[in-house]
């Protein structure tokens, strides 16, 4: 989830309009990819326990 504007990426969905196909873990996302939404860095963001 990000921590800037909460736009959660979840891993069963992907995000295939950016090219992560459904079921990219989180750890394989690229380190320089950016939120979607607000445009900040992976680092951004924290895993949310299930």
């Amino acid at each position: 989830m990000c921590l800037i504007c909460g736009w959660v990426y979840y891993e069963d969905l992907g995000l295939p309009e950016e090219g992560i196909p459904p079921g990219t873990a989180w750890e394989d996302i690229p380190d320089d990819w950016c939120c979607p939404d607000c445009g900040v860095s992976k680092e951004d963001f924290v895993v949310a326990p299930l």
